[in-house]
């Protein structure tokens, strides 16, 4: 479809939308026939001009929160109330959560870092209009064509858009083939430039992967194969924050895989004072205590059942987040 077609779609649909007008009305102010007008609508929807989200109401586990405060030295926390939620439909409550916390945490001129994954731009998609004019960082490679919904450059845009800010990009692979290669990628001016931006965040959105092959955005990607992620297993990695790994206590894990990655590394990353991960659903608990051990995330939104299986892990064996 044309340019022009899609904006005749986005008038349609803003009238209605927007304004309240009814078909009716907006037929007679266009010069179409009602029937156009209800066709028109149902193309927008399908052309993605137009996009439904349904609100449910979000139940939150406050005393949870408060322990994983507690226990983690976490700034904030904010805990689902998952019960029967299938895990697609876990990843948007999640991202609806965190993005109302987002919101407040969010002010005018503020610099926002922010990686990529699902439950990264289900919380992008939830967020509501807002103009901050802040500047959004891509803070880590990108995926390329593999997933360009849920990649850092698409989701670096979609947030400067809703806060009526600008972006800066980081044009390069997440993973590259050598660390010579990532050297000299990392030592040219535009990169520096934005990796220095990123540095400077006063605020960093980022998911938490998992070294399970099942669940692994990675693999997904294409990035890795499964074994290489036996690889990482095999020295301790439960899972990672920007590609940066760690083991369930917390300590990072080096390999020769993780010196070929293109992003912020740990000490610039723990130094942004507020570091906010999404992530949900019980195979993924080990990763996110790590997460939070690590100090590479001092703000959690997940689940209930997560969120017990954290405190129940911290008070068998009490080990302190590295800060």
């Amino acid at each position: 479809m044309d340019g022009e077609s899609l904006e005749r779609l986005a008038q349609v649909a803003e009238l209605y939308y927007d304004q309240g007008l009814t078909q009716a009305a907006i037929a007679d102010r266009l010069g179409y026939s009602r029937s156009m007008i209800s066709r028109l609508l149902t193309a927008a929807r399908e052309q993605g001009v137009v996009e439904v989200r349904i609100h449910h109401p979000l139940s939150r586990q406050m005393d949870l929160e408060q322990q994983l405060r507690h226990a983690f030295g976490l700034l904030e926390a904010r805990v689902l109330a998952r019960g029967n939620l299938e895990y697609p439909d876990l990843l948007r409550r999640l991202g609806v959560l965190a993005a109302r916390l987002v919101e407040d945490l969010v002010a005018d001129h503020m610099t926002l870092g922010v990686s990529w994954g699902t439950a990264l731009a289900e919380m992008v998609g939830a967020l509501r209009w807002q103009p901050r004019s802040v500047y959004v960082v891509q803070m880590i490679g990108s995926l390329g064509a593999s997933a360009p919904e849920i990649d850092g450059p698409e989701l670096a845009r979609r947030l400067a858009r809703n806060f009526g800010g600008r972006y800066a990009t980081l044009p390069a692979p997440l993973i590259v083939d050598s660390e010579v290669t990532r050297t000299n990628l990392c030592d040219e001016r535009r990169i520096q430039r934005v990796l220095d931006d990123a540095a400077d965040a006063s605020l960093a959105l980022v998911g938490i992967g998992t070294v399970d092959p099942t669940l692994s955005s990675l693999v997904r990607a294409g990035y890795l194969e499964p074994r290489q992620l036996d690889e990482l297993v095999a020295v301790g990695a439960v899972g990672d924050v920007c590609a940066i790994h760690f083991d369930q206590v917390g300590r990072l894990v080096h390999t020769p895989l993780t010196r070929r990655v293109v992003g912020i590394d740990y000490d610039h990353l723990v130094r942004i004072p507020r570091r906010l991960g999404i992530a949900g659903d019980l195979p993924k608990a080990p990763a996110i205590l790590g997460a939070v051990r690590s100090g590479l995330i001092n703000i959690l939104v997940t689940d209930d059942a997560v969120a017990a299986t954290l405190l129940r892990v911290a008070a068998n064996d009490p080990v302190y987040p590295l800060l």
